[in-house]
């Protein structure tokens, strides 16, 4: 719990490789994380290459991403479980063959999400810091070629692991009202008890300072909302483009599973 409750991301790393023992044990715990129907439907890349870090670094606009003394890209992975079927007898090339549906890219997204989470959270419990890299997605294209991504693969998240070189103080959460609902979800959100925790949200976001601009508060959090809420969505169009050159059908509407 006092792992969990403590979770920070961390930026600045020191330069102290991490032992061999323990990228086995972190690695361990990710494949002790939950997958979906049991498919182990994803995998990790770990970088140790210098030169592929700061490529990753500059597609992230990240410098501490080349610093970071263990870092992992996490995959969504139906390209090994292909194969699995083909020796089994499977036609992949078949309409029935559903691996490449969206159903199922959706599925190993999930599994590659979750086994990230259960190394962060192991590396955390072990002193070591980290940070989710959603940044590694700025050009998913590039990072397919860097990566040397086979069809029925597709990039989920990156992860960067070390010994913390910063303390940042915890960022503040919204208040649970706003976010957990019993039994059904509500029917709206114009009414007073909302806005008032909206409000105070917004005043306690703002007092925040991020360490990475340390000179200034954290803008709002409704701020931030309207300012995502316009942008240009690009990385969800570059999935859309680039996921079927993967050999995803993401149109695909499978049958339910039973």
């Amino acid at each position: 719990m006092d792992t969990l409750l403590n979770r920070r991301s961390i930026r600045r790393f020191e330069s102290t490789p991490i032992p061999p023992k323990t990228s086995e044990l972190l690695e361990l715990a990710a494949q002790r994380a939950a997958t979906s129907q049991f498919l182990n439907a994803w995998s990790a890349i770990r970088i140790t290459d210098p030169a592929l870090k700061q490529q990753l670094a500059e597609i992230g606009e990240q410098p501490y991403i080349a610093e970071a003394p263990l870092l992992y890209i996490f995959v969504l992975d139906q390209r090994r479980n292909a194969h699995i079927a083909k020796e089994q007898g499977i036609d992949v090339s078949a309409d029935g063959f559903n691996l490449a549906s969206s159903y199922r890219f959706l599925q190993a997204q999930n599994d590659a999400v979750l086994a990230l989470h259960a190394m962060e959270t192991a590396a955390e419990s072990l002193g070591l810091g980290c940070v989710i890299l959603g940044s590694v997605l700025n050009d998913i294209d590039r990072l397919i070629t860097l990566l040397h991504l086979r069809q029925l693969t597709f990039p989920v998240l990156g992860l960067a692991i070390g010994k913390p070189a910063q303390q940042p103080t915890l960022k503040p959460r919204m208040p649970r009202s706003m976010q957990f609902f019993e039994n059904a979800y509500p029917a709206d959100f114009d009414n007073e008890e909302f806005s008032q925790s909206l409000i105070s949200f917004d005043a306690t976001v703002h007092q925040y300072y991020d360490l990475r601009h340390a000179d200034r508060p954290v803008a709002a959090f409704s701020a931030q909302i309207k300012k995502v809420s316009s942008a240009k969505p690009s990385r969800l169009n570059d999935i859309g483009r680039l996921a079927p050159k993967q050999g995803f059908d993401i149109r695909t509407q499978p049958e339910q599973e039973h």
